[in-house]
């Protein structure tokens, strides 16, 4: 059989043609250039046991369930099993494998790129409509070894949770049906080598490129071969002729997670996103402050209060659209609340305008409360059935229809031509009645129409918090919120998992208030401040609230965040492995001239006296500066001769990384800041 390879400068896809579909036999390190892939390959078939057919069959692209494979299928029709006859074309780095069934009538095409991450999408094409029932991604095999598969969940305010376990036989579904790409089943994995860490071992990381509902199977083969499919659900009935998956996006390293991580860090920031101004400016979001009530002299106030300590957009939240006094009503009817905006919004927007900040808006556009005029005038526009349970009191406009799309482009792009506004933060609060394909593709039109009448407005994915977070609306979005949760510590775990797949310029943070709206916690201003800081800064709180003394440290973060945020965007997020009750980061800039390493204690410290804060990423033989920002945190029990406390260090690369650093006590609740600058 033919073999086809590509590479990039750390890894190799080596494609092999079967008597159907290719498969995927390697994906790895980059092999030497001469490698002889005859006997590359002809070393990893494997041999037959008893009670098995008579050849074994190969894990193809697009595994069918034609009775040779016995496996879980990668495509499913309805009453039809293609055989398909495949083409490889080959072009650089990228190979298209096009597939046909002649008497079916059935065409299945692969697209594979390997360019710093592996790309994988599927197209089934068929000459009548066919009833699709699975259709995923191309199928990668698991590296050997890599025996452990790390999953994802999370809820609303408890985002982002690791689950680790090692495969076994049989087939495991995660699977979003909720119609978002959901808290609740993530489209993201890794598999690794057992006990592989931020630092160590083999890891294949795994981004599925879809913001409507998604299925991930891992499957354990009776012989010991293992696969990974990500795709959606296509729709209600599933009938049509043509089915496309997201992108999967995969990553892998052979020196723990934070390789592969800075990889989709460096993809997402450079490819995916729609980029206005890659500048991030500091946000103010009045929700937590005002909630539905708005009046011009309270968000006046806090507009001068936000511009006085630094914010750089203000963001007025839900409640400024007719009717909109609460979360029961109004959805759909986006018009500006003449009652608490006689004027419109025009006054708020030049009064933020002259204190230098640029203005942004909520909306909900793919909602619709039943008391709403839109609901009144168009019941048939809701998905689903009639008689649905309602969410947070409101129903899912059917995005699928174009006249609903119309519409709604129609009412926000009225807002946005009339009204200076840079930024929509676009929520998504109701879970969908249905799953359907429709309605994925559906939003994704409509924020690039929206995005094409007005190329200076950015969008924000919120779902409830991080409930639509995905590499397919990211190509249409510059901003994630991670988690409607913006109690510190919540953050800080919830931050380190996201770096796993996202870089510090699209993560929304925000500073919020002493007593934390959604965990009841006091938490100090150093560290809200100092976590917000970390990614894309903001603050959501009653400004009034805050002391003289909070309000002069958030400014001096602030301003900090303001000198530093060129290079920490523009550079890579490594995790750093600490002891029990302490989490660490490291964000180095593009060039390697600068670092800055956050330690926060999360818990009380099992030991004594903390160990070194071991740092990691760092060029090994050049010499670096090293500054603790913040040494007035350590705590009143600290009197030991400390260096940091006192003075700078100057050490190299491979101290800092071998030996590390030894930080003052710390209690829970609070962090350090430690700067390194490469001499």
């Amino acid at each position: 059989m033919t073999q086809y390879r590509i590479d990039d400068a750390h890894s190799t896809l080596v494609l092999e043609e079967t008597a159907s579909l290719p498969r995927i036999a390697y994906f790895g390190p980059r092999l030497p250039d001469g490698e002889d892939l005859g006997q590359f390959l002809l070393s990893t078939a494997l041999d037959l046991n008893g009670g098995m057919l008579d050849e074994l069959a190969p894990l193809t692209l697009c595994p069918v369930g034609d009775g040779h494979f016995m496996g879980q299928p990668g495509l499913v029709i309805a009453g039809l099993v293609p055989r398909f006859r495949a083409h490889v074309a080959a072009s650089g780095a990228e190979l298209t494998v096009t597939a046909r069934d002649e008497a079916l009538g059935i065409t299945y095409r692969a697209e594979i790129a390997l360019d710093g991450v592996l790309a994988l999408q599927a197209v089934v094409e068929s000459d009548a409509p066919i009833r699709l029932e699975w259709l995923c991604a191309p199928v990668l095999p698991v590296a050997p070894g890599q025996d452990e598969i790390v999953e994802f969940s999370g809820r609303w305010v408890g985002e982002l949770h690791q689950h680790r376990h090692r495969f076994a036989p049989g087939a495991r579904l995660r699977e979003a049906r909720q119609g978002r790409s959901g808290q609740e089943n993530p489209p993201f994995a890794l598999t690794c080598t057992p006990g592989a860490s931020a630092t160590r071992g083999e890891v294949t990381s795994y981004a599925y490129g879809w913001p409507g509902g998604h299925r991930m199977l891992a499957e354990e083969l009776p012989c010991g071969r293992r696969q990974v499919q990500f795709g959606h659900v296509h729709g209600s009935n599933g009938m049509g002729t043509r089915f496309e998956t997201g992108v999967l996006t995969v990553a892998r390293s052979g020196a723990g997670f934070n390789d592969a991580a800075v990889v989709l860090q460096a993809h997402v920031r450079d490819r995916l996103v729609p980029w206005v101004r890659p500048n991030r400016p500091v946000h103010y979001n009045c929700w937590e402050a005002v909630y539905f009530q708005h009046d011009l002299p309270t968000l006046s106030d806090m507009a001068d209060r936000a511009a006085r300590i630094g914010a750089e957009r203000f963001v007025l939240d839900d409640g400024w659209f007719k009717g909109r006094n609460n979360d029961k009503s109004s959805l759909g009817d986006w018009s500006i609340d003449r009652q608490k905006w006689p004027h419109g919004l025009k006054p708020l927007i030049d009064k933020v305008k002259s204190l230098g900040m640029t203005f942004g808006l909520w909306v909900e556009p793919e909602m619709v409360n039943p008391d709403s005029d839109l609901y009144r005038a168009h019941p048939d526009w809701a998905l689903g059935r009639a008689d649905q349970v309602t969410g947070r009191y409101q129903l899912v406009l059917d995005l699928g229809r174009q006249e609903v799309r119309d519409y709604l482009f129609a009412a926000i792009s009225k807002v946005l031509a009339e009204n200076d506004i840079d930024y929509l933060k676009w929520d998504h609060n109701r879970l969908l009645p249905v799953l359907d394909a429709a309605q994925g593709r559906g939003v994704m039109d409509l924020m690039a129409r929206l995005r094409e009448a007005h190329p200076g407005v950015e969008i924000e994915s919120c779902a409830s918090g991080g409930g639509r977070i995905d590499y397919g609306i990211l190509t249409q979005t510059t901003r994630v919120w991670l988690s409607d949760c913006i109690d510190a510590l919540e953050r800080v775990r919830m931050q380190a998992t996201a770096s796993l797949f996202l870089p510090a310029a699209v993560v929304g943070s925000h500073v919020g208030a002493f007593h934390a709206h959604t965990t009841g916690r006091n938490l100090p201003m150093e560290l809200r401040a100092w976590v917000a800081a970390m990614r894309h800064m903001g603050f959501e709180s009653d400004l009034t609230a805050f002391t003289p003394a909070e309000e002069a440290l958030l400014t001096e973060v602030t301003a900090w965040y303001k000198a530093n945020r060129d290079w920490m965007h523009a550079g890579e997020i490594r995790q750093l492995e600490s002891e029990p009750g302490r989490t660490g980061e490291i964000q180095i800039a593009k060039d390697g001239a600068r670092f800055v390493a956050f330690a926060v204690q999360t818990d009380m410290p099992e030991a004594q006296l903390p160990l070194p804060l071991r740092l990691t990423g760092l060029e090994p033989t050049a010499r670096y500066r090293v500054t603790l920002r913040n040494p007035g945190t350590a705590p009143g029990p600290s009197r030991g001769p400390v260096a940091l406390k006192t003075q700078s260090l100057t050490l190299s690369g491979q101290a800092l990384m071998a030996q590390g650093l030894a930080l003052p006590l710390s209690w829970p609740a609070t962090l350090y800041v430690i700067e390194g600058t490469r001499l």
